[in-house]
């Protein structure tokens, strides 16, 4: 038992008083906001690089102005019914979100970056009445600024009317949405769940006399991960919120550095781009200094002793003086598969980063706790947290210890809306819901997961396959910033063709290109686990899709391959010429393959992200100084002079080759 211990264990015990109120969103609201009127509630940087901070007292009094001014903008609308909350994560998001339930509405949280299309089919099959957002369209429901909000007079004559529910989108921006409903009393055992914390964790959760906590808010909180591991949680217990103005790498950065902050909840995405790039900068240091590195990683994993390790406190210092700052204490990936190196690196430079398991439709259920680091590596999603059951289905008699994951706690939503039509939600006999999660358990009752049913390939042998352990192999590649392994149909066939689809820098030269082509095919070939290759590699043209920031849909990269559409190239792709008006295919091939290189060159893209009609400007990032440029190159890499008024009509390759080729002809 840690020296700590029964600071901590109060700290956490603070989860019993909402036992004695409703267990309502005004009680955790009301709760939270007295018990730290004086701790520091939120933390940024404004727009004249100030930096700014304000109390739970001032929160609150913000919270109920918002509220008085919302209510007088919706003074004729129907209570008790869905309001749309479309916007990123900033210092006023959770007085926002209070001040909605406080009028009466139910918060409908979506992403920011959601569409025109998308959003207006989730207002609709949530009958939602408005919608506040900052967004640049027009709805057919009542639209209200966050800005107008914050700059309108408030009104103290306003008198609360509490909702009591929370609606968050699981999916659904296009055809029947998905939405899950959760009540105040699911909140409330969800911030009873941490009551266990202090039996293994002291730096997860403790209290003000044991240091500032100060939470980086990073992950969306309209995503489940982010609204409770970050928000509700924290909001409980009191932390300082830490926000940044952008999710650039820099900014994420400078604001964690400069704010001193102790917590960092994120996606495997972001973890894995930290771990990435500190190899990179390694490859670039001398090799004593990529041995001091190596000796750091290699004692905070438990791999060598202290006294091999030498300065290892020098290096790491160093290390995180350029990533997130000395003060971290804890950090947690959630919301996909964490990579093994991943996780070896961050714990390696001194960030106790854990994995941690939940879904929009259950909450956040399970976190690693122990401070074993040799125990953290393995990858584990942890034990149940306090009042979450977790059982298995058995996909096979041989293993009784794998299959698909069911979790049962009173945290799970209390009902869902799909398609507009609200259902109650599907449970097993015994209460349990099933996740579409194939996990394992060990004999001390850590639960591993393994992927998604949907997403498991079968292979020729009928062996399941799984594509988050696939792509681990593929990621920490040169030049790779995302990659999607999948199984593609065959017809007249159950199994599955294993593919794999990446996205890669757009700075990437030829030669690298070519290079990256070569190993991704001997990875494919040779090093991934017995009995599984990859049969086919694509380029992504565009971004891979990413959900929230944290996963590629891999139905949409599915499909598209399906489909062949020309959003992804196969690695052995050969384009074929084909004739234009009246010249001949092999004519317009000797220009197009030239033509290609030198917009590749200007624009420093990748050859196979310029497609023949990508536009310059709207499609490749052109602008008038390069395309001055490009005109210049063509003309005397082919010899041609082209005519003035033709200056910005000509805006792809086939406009340019047809000019080219036309010009050839008269001389």
């Amino acid at each position: 038992m840690y020296p700590e211990y029964k600071k901590v264990k109060a700290c956490a015990a603070e989860a019993n008083k909402l036992l004695s109120t409703s267990q309502t969103m005004e009680d955790i609201f009301v709760l939270s906001t007295k018990r730290n009127e004086k701790r520091l509630a939120v933390t940024y940087i404004d727009n004249q690089g100030k930096l700014k901070k304000y109390k739970y007292a001032l929160f609150r009094k913000h919270a109920f102005e918002i509220a008085s001014i919302l209510s007088n903008f919706m003074i004729q609308m129907p209570k008790n019914v869905p309001l749309v909350l479309k916007a990123a994560n900033g210092p006023h998001w959770g007085e926002i979100f209070w001040a909605i339930l406080m009028c009466g509405y139910k918060p409908l949280l979506i992403d920011a970056k959601t569409s025109k299309e998308g959003t207006e089919n989730l207002i609709k099959q949530a009958k939602a009445v408005a919608i506040i957002t900052d967004d640049n369209y027009n709805y057919e429901v009542p639209k209200f600024s966050l800005r107008d909000i914050l700059e309108e007079k408030h009104s103290y004559d306003f008198a609360p009317n509490w909702e009591n529910e929370v609606i968050f989108c699981s999916s659904g921006t296009t055809g029947d949405a998905k939405l899950m409903v959760y009540n105040g009393e699911n909140m409330c055992n969800q911030i009873f769940a941490a009551l266990d914390f202090a039996e293994t964790s002291k730096d997860l959760l403790y209290p003000k006399s044991m240091g500032p906590l100060k939470v980086l808010a990073m992950i969306p909180f309209h995503h489940i991960f982010g609204f409770i591991a970050t928000f509700l949680w924290y909001f409980y217990y009191g932390a300082n919120f830490v926000f940044v103005r952008n999710l650039a790498p820099s900014e994420i950065q400078s604001i964690s550095q400069r704010c001193k902050v102790t917590h960092v909840f994120s996606v495997p995405l972001f973890w894995d781009s930290v771990a990435q790039g500190l190899e990179r900068k390694k490859a670039l240091e001398t090799p004593a200094r990529q041995q001091l590195i190596d000796k750091c990683i290699g004692y905070n994993t438990g791999k060598i002793s202290k006294e091999e390790a030498g300065p290892y406190m020098v290096v790491q210092k160093k290390i995180q003086s350029g990533l997130l700052g000395t003060k971290v204490k804890y950090c947690i990936s959630g919301g996909g598969y964490l990579d093994s190196k991943t996780q070896t690196v961050i714990n390696g430079i001194g960030y106790p980063l854990y994995n941690g398991y939940g879904m929009t439709e259950i909450g956040i259920t399970s976190v690693e706790l122990s401070p074993v680091v040799e125990i953290r590596l393995k990858g584990s999603i942890g034990i149940p947290l306090h009042g979450v059951s977790y059982k298995i289905k058995p996909s096979s008699p041989k293993n009784p210890n794998s299959g698909e994951l069911f979790v049962k706690s009173k945290i799970t939503h209390i009902r869902e809306i799909i398609g507009g039509v609200e259902k109650e939600v599907t449970l097993d006999p015994e209460g349990y819901f099933a996740t579409g999660d194939i996990a394992e358990v060990d004999a001390t009752n850590r639960y591993y997961l393994k992927g998604r049913i949907k997403d498991v390939i079968i292979n020729a042998d009928g062996e399941n396959i799984f594509p988050d352990e696939l792509e681990i192999y593929f990621k920490k590649l040169p030049h790779v910033l995302q990659v999607c392994v999948l199984g593609v149909d065959q017809k007249g066939s159950k199994n599955q063709r294993v593919v794999c689809a990446v996205e890669v820098e757009n700075s990437i030269s030829e030669e690298d290109l070519e290079a990256l082509k070569a190993e991704m095919k001997r990875v494919g070939a040779n090093d991934l686990p017995k009995g599984t290759k990859i049969t086919e590699f694509y380029f992504a043209r565009k971004k891979l899709p990413v959900a929230n920031n944290m996963k590629v849909k891999r139905f949409m990269v599915k499909k598209a391959i399906e489909t062949k559409s020309e959003d992804y190239i196969s690695f052995d792709y050969k384009k074929e010429g084909k004739s234009k008006k009246n010249f001949d295919a092999a004519t317009i091939e000797k220009v197009v393959e030239p033509m290609r290189s030198i917009f590749s060159k200007i624009l420093i893209l990748p050859k196979f992200k310029v497609e023949d009609d990508a536009h310059w400007v709207d499609d490749l990032g052109g602008d008038s100084m390069s395309y001055v440029e490009l005109i210049t190159t063509i003309q005397d890499e082919f010899d041609v002079v082209i005519p003035e008024d033709l200056y910005g009509k000509l805006t792809c390759i086939n406009d340019f080759v047809e000019e080219v080729v036309k010009l050839q002809g008269k001389k």
